[in-house]
Formats: C-alpha cells, sequence, structure tokens
C-alpha cells in the first residue's frame, strides 16, 4: 500500500480558511494556459503605447484610428486583428511561423476523412482546397507548414487557423503582415527585415504558459522552467511517487483523453 506521499493546501475562498488534503495520488491538470506568455523583446520596456497580453484584449472599439501591432499569427492573433481592423484601427500583424490558413468545414471535412484515408493524402486533399479558397498567401507574408494541417497538430499539437474574415483583409492590404520584431525603440518597432512602423499599442497573441512550477514542491525537480513536465513525449503523463500530468503534451483534447486513460489505468494498477 502506498503511504501519504503530497499535501495539498487550497484556500476556501468563501470562508476564507486554508483546507490541507492528503493524497497517495496527485493529478496535476492545470494545463500549459495558467498565465499569458509575453516574449522577451528588446526595448518593449521604452514603448510608450499600452502593451497587453491578449489574453486582457476585450474589444476593438477603443482602439479606433489607432496604430496597433498584433504579435502572434494564430487564431487569437488573427481574430484580434480582425477586430481591430473592422473597429477602423490601422492594424498589423507579426507572423514569425508558417501557419495554415483553414475554414471550419475543411477542417470538419478533414477529420471526417481521416478515418478512412491516411493522414498525409487527407493534408493534401484539404490544403490544395484551401489554397483554392485564399490564394497564394505567401505573397502577402503569410507562409504554409510543410507539414500538412492534420498531420502538424497530431505531431506538434499546433492547430491550424481558422479564418474568420482576416485572410481577406491581409490580401486587400488592411491588415499588414511582418515577420518578427528586432527591436522596440520608444514607439517605434523594428523588424527583422528591415522595415520599422510607428504604433500606439501592441497585443501580444504569443501563447500561455503553465504556472504548476509555481505552486507544485517536488525535490525530484520534474518540471522545467515553463512549468512543463521535463519527460518528453509520449511520457509526459507520469511523473514520481505518484505524480501525474494530464493537459501538457499540446495534443488537445484528443491528447488529454489519452492521458486520462493512462492515468486511470496507472493508478488502478499501483492501487
Amino acid at each position: 500500500m502506498l503511504s501519504i506521499r503530497w499535501i495539498v493546501a487550497a484556500r476556501d475562498t468563501v470562508a476564507g480558511t486554508e483546507i490541507l488534503y492528503a493524497a497517495k495520488f496527485l493529478v496535476v491538470a492545470t494545463g500549459e494556459n495558467g498565465e499569458g506568455r509575453i516574449p522577451e523583446v528588446l526595448g518593449l520596456e521604452s514603448f510608450h503605447g499600452e502593451a497587453i497580453h491578449s489574453s486582457t484584449y476585450k474589444s476593438g472599439s477603443g482602439y479606433a484610428g489607432k496604430r496597433v501591432l498584433v504579435v502572434g499569427a494564430g487564431n487569437s492573433g488573427m481574430e484580434i486583428a480582425y477586430d481591430l481592423a473592422s473597429h477602423g484601427a490601422d492594424t498589423s500583424i507579426v507572423a514569425r511561423s508558417p501557419v495554415h490558413i483553414m475554414t471550419k468545414g475543411l477542417i470538419r471535412l478533414g477529420m471526417t476523412f481521416v478515418q478512412y484515408i491516411p493522414i498525409t493524402i487527407v493534408d493534401l486533399f484539404i490544403a490544395n482546397i484551401a489554397d483554392f479558397i485564399f490564394g497564394d498567401l505567401s505573397k502577402y507574408g503569410i507562409v504554409r507548414p510543410r507539414i500538412g494541417p492534420l498531420l502538424l497538430k497530431s505531431k506538434t499539437g499546433r492547430s491550424c487557423v481558422i479564418d474568420v474574415g482576416t485572410a481577406g483583409l491581409i490580401k486587400k492590404g488592411i491588415v499588414k503582415v511582418f515577420k518578427g520584431i528586432s527591436k522596440i525603440i520608444g514607439n517605434n518597432v523594428q523588424f527583422e527585415c528591415g522595415n520599422d512602423c510607428e504604433f500606439d499599442a501592441i497585443v501580444f497573441a504569443t501563447g500561455y504558459k503553465s504556472t504548476a512550477n509555481l505552486w507544485l514542491k517536488d525535490d525530484k525537480c520534474v518540471l522545467n522552467s515553463d512549468g512543463r513536465p521535463s519527460k518528453g513525449y509520449p511520457n509526459i503523463w507520469k511523473g514520481e511517487n505518484g505524480l501525474y500530468f494530464s493537459g501538457f503534451a499540446r495534443m488537445g483534447l484528443a491528447g488529454i483523453s489519452k492521458d486520462a486513460y493512462n492515468i486511470a489505468n496507472d493508478i488502478v494498477s499501483v492501487y
């Protein structure tokens, strides 16, 4: 029989008291999205305008007539860029990494076909349809990854962008695309391509990071500085001494489901 290994302190927000729980097993299911992550950018502290993470962004209505830079071309970044432009902001976006732009219908079609057809064939099929729908976006600064959208998701957890209309605004020049930030001097943002522009606000749609490393105290150092398990995939779900992790593999809901299945079976086998 396993002895008590984990002591968890939780706060009762109603009573304002602290409660201690003793457990043989601890499943950390807080995931990777604990708090917004803003990358280190040279000179960001000198920026005179508003610089926020996308998690605190509410609406583009307060940015009408302002020059706004959105950093990050994932789903959040693309949706925020569309909202800003729709409210009259002079909008630019940083798309540093390659990204697939799809429609909801294409992804739904791909997820149906992949149950019967090899994923590489499905990827080629839906990518060609996306090219027909959106055209060649590389000339506007949006580059497609070499690996297909479904295979990319299964291997890395990176999702494609579901277009809400931003691609059309990019093609019209309403939303401008830059590759990456080199440095910031005051309100002047210099880009890796050599261009520079003045901005009134910056929205960082640069993802999230785990905060589990701030409260999980363990002498085995199972978490790295980003709050993620140090073990590599596929054994990322299991620590030591009854410690487990669910939702840290960057594999979406399918990955969380697999983690839960593995954890439940392992606890049954041990206990």
